[in-house]
């Protein structure tokens, strides 16, 4: 197979890729409703220039999990993952992540599989180290990302849906909506 057709091949599935997640997620709007969990993967790649995608084909991948600020894989060696990625894309703690690094040094996270999660109700606070914190009516202190307190707009004493790993114990918390009061 030739470089060019090579090249081809990859821009139509990436084009089909990206038709097919804005398909879900128009889906999901209409029904109101996640419609699967592979309609989670990250929208990150539909930002990026296919062009990036053709040159690069055969990035390094490296699977971990995020724990609450970035991406940890097997031998414990830590990778950043952009704040507001984490935010929009509800990451919480022991979420499987996949990275791609292109040879250009672009990093591109999927999402395979988030874990069971728990959403809780609490009050935002700033804690004294100046970082942004969810207590909840169970008195549990959870740090979120000031990155999601931004997208959120949300100020100290307003109440926020919270998710949390179920059946794992956290420091962190992804913030799924601010509550009226």
């Amino acid at each position: 197979m030739t470089k060019s057709k090579f090249e081809e091949i990859n821009f139509l599935l990436h084009q089909a890729n990206l038709q097919i997640n804005l398909a879900s997620q128009l889906l999901e709007e209409l029904i109101g409703q996640k419609s699967s969990k592979k309609s989670q993967k990250t929208k990150l790649t539909k930002d990026l220039d296919p062009k990036i995608l053709l040159s690069d084909p055969n990035g390094k991948v490296i699977e971990g999990f995020f724990n609450g600020e970035g991406m940890i894989d097997s031998e414990g060696k830590k990778y950043p993952v952009p704040a507001n990625y984490a935010s929009k894309s509800k990451l919480v703690s022991g979420d499987a992540l996949k990275l791609t690094i292109l040879q250009n040094g672009t990093f591109i996270f999927k999402q395979p599989g988030p874990i069971d999660r728990d959403r809780r109700v609490g009050i935002l606070k700033i804690n004294k180290s100046g970082k942004p914190t969810v207590i909840t009516e169970k008195k549990d202190n959870y740090e979120v990302l000031p990155a999601s307190i931004t997208y959120f707009k949300a100020k100290t004493g307003d109440k926020l849906t919270i998710l949390v790993p179920k059946d794992k114990k956290s420091k962190w918390a992804a913030v799924e909506s601010i509550l009226p009061n």
